[in-house]
């Protein structure tokens, strides 16, 4: 039991240390730390909206939706991106694009067809991002800045569990990694080839961009040629093992990457789309591996973080369905597990990633 809570506290200190990540020895900046100008105290302000009584998006943001959306306790969200003219992303990194400077990107929250918060994430230099997140009031007429602790517990999501609003160092805590991330808006979560069995997956409306839009519009650049062809999709035996992968990636792959904060567990979760990649694609590294945490109840050394066949000794399903705050993952950001991608995920684990033949199931 002690090397669970001492594995969860240390989970926790990389978390808050986020803040102090360094790339290439520049201080990865925040409003509160650069001494930049402060966030807008109206989200009327941050130019997300042309007319915000009628509640109209200023034609210049592009309107998108993730094809794997993450998690957040039952939300609906909206999601928009401003790109600043003449401006284009670079894709040098194909997992992790450089955004222009005056980049804005904002994420709406809705409970019980509600706004409760937007947030806002602006690229205002180099390794120097603002966060920022809106709190609406209870008849949606304003939305006003919530100081940079977050607010605790201001609405109610399911009988007595009430929704968080993040502070700055939340927003840290899943945004930067080796450099600031602006998670969803990526060439696989930007696919025209969308997942049909996505857990929660949201339609894709025409005036959204994808991935194949921004290159026909020049606002990406250095990108693998392969792209501007056959669209980008996780390539899987079987229909529910693409979208068990995807989400692994999405809701996962955030901080198990690469260039995550738990780099150095070496657990990728991220589905690389760089085009030497493909022998490193995810969940390779957890399969039949065990780790530090034990699942409750069992003896040493039964516990991997995925077991094909037997979810029931397979960490990354159980810590997804739990939600003591000493044993979940993600272990922040939800109050709620996600019942439906548990069931995916176990059943993945338990049909998928064994066969009687040892032969992969092919996709029909």
């Amino acid at each position: 039991m002690f090397n669970q809570y001492r594995n969860r506290w240390r989970v926790i200190a990389i978390i808050f240390l986020i803040g102090a990540v360094t790339s290439g020895g520049a201080l990865l900046k925040t409003q509160s730390a650069s001494g930049a100008s402060p966030a807008p105290p109206d989200l009327r302000q941050t130019g997300l909206y042309s007319d915000f009584a009628s509640r109209t998006v200023d034609s210049r943001n592009l309107h998108y939706s993730p094809q794997y959306p993450l998690w957040s306790d039952g939300a609906v969200k909206q999601r928009w991106i401003y790109l600043p003219p003449g401006k284009s992303i670079d894709a040098t990194n194909p997992d992790l694009w450089t955004f222009p400077v005056g980049t804005k990107v904002w994420k709406e929250f809705s409970f019980d067809g509600h706004r409760v918060e937007t947030r806002l994430l602006e690229q205002l230099g180099r390794n120097e991002w603002r966060f920022a997140t809106y709190a609406w009031n209870a008849d949606e007429s304003a939305a006003v800045l919530v100081p940079d602790t977050g607010l605790r517990g201001v609405a109610e999501i399911q009988p007595g569990i009430k929704h968080d609003l993040p502070g700055v160092k939340d927003c840290q805590a899943c945004h930067v990694s080796s450099r600031t991330e602006i998670l969803g808006f990526s060439a696989l979560q930007l696919s025209p080839d969308r997942d049909p069995q996505a857990p929660h997956a949201e339609p894709a409306a025409p005036d959204m961009a994808n991935l194949q839009w921004l290159i026909q519009k020049k606002l990406i650049h250095s990108y693998p040629s392969v792209w501007a062809g056959e669209p980008l999709r996780i390539k899987a035996p079987n229909p529910r093992s693409r979208a068990a992968l995807g989400y692994l990636h999405a809701n996962c792959g955030n901080c198990h990457n690469p260039a995550g904060s738990l780099e150095s567990l070496s657990i990728i979760l991220r589905h690389s789309v760089a085009p030497d990649a493909l022998e490193k694609t995810a969940p390779k590294s957890a399969i039949n591996r065990t780790g530090r945490f034990r699942i409750p109840d069992t003896k040493p050394g039964e516990t991997f973080l995925i077991r094909p066949g037997d979810p029931e000794h397979s960490a990354v399903a159980y810590r997804m369905a739990t939600r003591n705050p000493f044993r979940q993952m993600p272990p922040l950001g939800t109050k709620i597990a996600d019942a439906e991608a548990v069931n995916l995920i176990s059943l993945w684990i338990k049909e998928d990633l064994v066969r009687p033949d040892d032969s992969p199931a092919k996709e029909p």
